[in-house]
């Protein structure tokens, strides 16, 4: 990426080498985000440049640097979106590294895995449940991690509501089942093919987002980022519900009465996600058998790819192979 808003242009780039503390790692596949998209399109500010975008990677490490454990050659990975902190403000101190002052993002402020190479620190890494392959496991990464901190923020739901079907969803859905929630799925209007892939994992209900649902909502997680699902989704949550705004970017929120917001209703967002996020995410899944839906991309299709997620071209995540 040589500046937003322009396609992807494939080049030769020099393998990188791994500092003290990192590993490079061969990619075997990355994931393919809305975040990218927010990246790509200029809408999150001032990302480096140039640029190989991509955080959601999986990849097998083949050197390493001062300071990283031999045994860690020949491992499988994952790279995350979180890839630095500075490990001494307040928030890292106080176990919220999601919002350190200085962190480093993959495949924003640091070279991602739209690649065939990239190199990661050794402690940001996450080891990889082995009854995923490598395009499975790539959406583990960032839709995975931030739906289960979503999910989890969301509270103690009986009924949770999720706006936007998409990647993320299809893994919350999953998980919500499998603790006893209701789920109903709100997609794009009209959408019928979204709305058959929620209830294909277990939604009770799935319908547009443009429709009030058959019942109140306990919480609302908008995955979708579309500022005018927050009244919407105000307007579907009992008194004392919460709305998690699960993206990293979103188009403004209208204006809407403070009776939607009354009676103890909250508005909350999402930021990034913490190792211990990873850890424990990690952990649930392996007991839940949770199903990765993913369409796969030769690397050299990268635009295809996020033009597909731009426009719905697809169920659950896609996945560029080198």
């Amino acid at each position: 990426m040589d500046r937003a808003g322009a396609p992807l242009r494939l080049a030769d780039i020099a393998v990188p080498s791994p500092s003290p503390g990192e590993m490079l790692v061969r990619v075997l596949a990355c994931g393919v985000c809305r975040t990218d998209l927010h990246v790509v399109d200029g809408e999150l500010p001032e990302p480096k440049l140039p640029l190989v975008p991509g955080h959601e990677i999986i990849g097998m490490v083949e050197r390493i640097g001062e300071g990283v454990p031999d045994g860690m050659v020949g491992r499988r990975v994952g790279i995350p979106w979180l890839g630095r902190t500075c490990g001494h403000c307040d928030y890292c101190r106080g176990g919220r590294e999601n919002l350190c002052d200085a962190p480093g993002f993959t495949g924003y402020q640091i070279d991602g895995g739209y690649a065939e190479y990239a190199r990661a620190s050794f402690r940001f890494c996450f080891p990889i449940p082995e009854r995923f392959g490598d395009v499975e496991a790539a959406p583990l990464l960032c839709a995975g991690l931030i739906g289960y901190r979503s999910w989890r923020m969301a509270g103690e739901a009986r009924t949770v509501g999720l706006y936007g079907f998409g990647a993320a969803a299809h893994f919350v859905a999953q998980i919500a089942v499998a603790r006893g929630q209701r789920v109903l799925a709100f997609t794009r209007p009209g959408d019928t093919a979204a709305q058959d892939f929620a209830r294909s994992l277990g939604a009770v209900w799935a319908g547009g987002s443009d429709e009030p649902g058959p019942e109140p909502l306990d919480a609302a997680i908008l995955f979708a980022p579309v500022g005018a699902l927050v009244p919407a989704a105000l307007r579907a949550v009992r008194k004392g519900g919460r709305v998690v705004c699960a993206g990293i970017h979103m188009s403004d929120i209208p204006t809407f009465p403070y009776r939607l917001l009354w009676e103890e209703r909250e508005v909350m967002s999402v930021a990034n996600l913490t190792r211990a996020d990873g850890h424990e995410f990690f952990a649930l899944i392996e007991g839940i058998g949770i199903r990765s839906e993913t369409v796969a991309y030769p690397l050299e299709q990268a635009n295809a790819a996020l033009d597909d997620l731009r426009h719905g071209g697809f169920q659950g995540a896609a996945v560029l192979v080198p």
